[in-house]
Order: structure tokens, then sequence, then C-alpha cells
């Protein structure tokens, strides 16, 4: 069974209509977000994971059915290293997920860019985690003027991030 993935939609106009949902603020301690995968827009049930530069969790969460879920990160902001390229990518491709949202750096950026998978993040840098099994899966976020729950529901594209805690579309 083919995994429906929420896209082509425009944040503006969800918003509108739900005006209670948080936005992400565009310019956070000097720090935005920038669209990297094959998606312009993508959206879908949060899974999340904080994890500061090391991405052991996301390799093995992305590993998992996606059902359309977007894995939302929380890096510390860190801009030493990525947590997230085209190999775990292409896993998350594989395995359904929607996209992922990454308060930190990815890699491998033209390779993503060719994925059917909606990327959002601080910036990119080709140095790699170092993986040593941290990180916590499952834990409320906060970034960008919000706090993100796993199972909210978020909705990414390039006017911004928004958060609802039911599905939109």
């Amino acid at each position: 069974m083919k995994t429906q993935i929420v896209s082509n939609f425009v944040t503006c106009d969800l918003l509108d209509d739900n005006p209670n949902c948080q936005v992400c603020s565009p310019n956070m301690e000097g720090k935005r977000f920038f669209g990297y995968g094959g998606l312009s827009s993508f959206g879908g049930e949060v899974v999340t994971i904080k994890c500061f530069e090391d991405n052991s969790r996301v390799k093995e969460t992305l590993a998992t059915a996606g059902n359309g879920k977007v894995l939302v990160m929380d890096g510390g902001a860190s801009m030493r290293c990525a947590l997230l390229g085209d190999m775990i990518a292409k896993s998350a491709v594989d395995k359904g997920w929607a996209g992922v949202v990454v308060y930190g750096c990815v890699r491998d950026v033209d390779e993503m860019a060719k994925m059917s998978l909606g990327v959002q993040a601080l910036g990119s840098i080709p140095r790699k985690s170092n993986r040593q099994g941290v990180g916590e899966v499952g834990v409320t976020l906060q970034f960008g003027g919000m706090t993100i729950e796993q199972g909210q529901f978020i909705y990414a594209d390039n006017n911004g991030i928004i958060v609802s805690d039911k599905p939109l579309i």
C-alpha cells in the first residue's frame, strides 16, 4: 500500500483558515529555516527527537514505517555538523515519511533535492555527526517560538512552518 504524502498546499492559506496554529518565528536569534528536499511543501503528524550533534535516533527512527509522518528534530541549532544526509533521507523516502524539520543542519543537499521528501533545516554543512547513541524520542520540543508535541501536525513550505493540534488537510 502506498503512503499518502501531504503536499501541494500553501501554509498562508492553511493559517488563514486556522488562525490558532502556532507559527515558527522567521528569525529566531538570527536563524531561519530553508527548504532542501524535493517537496517544497509537506505536512503530517509529528514525531519528535531531541538530539545534539548525534543523529543515532534520527537514523533509527527514519528506518521505521513513516506512514506520511514528519520527523521534527531539535538539534540545538548546532551549525557544526549535519543531522541528516542523503542515505538517511533515502531511508525516510523508502519508509514513507513525508518530511523532516531539522533545528540544525543537513548535508548532501543536492541529492536530497531530488528526493520525494520535504526537508527544512537551518543550514547545510558537509561534516557528519558523531553517532554515540544519544538522543530522546517522543519529547516536547521548543524552538522558533513554538512548543511542539509528538502527535501534533506540522505543515511547512517556502512561506514558513505552522503547527496544529489537529490535521488541517
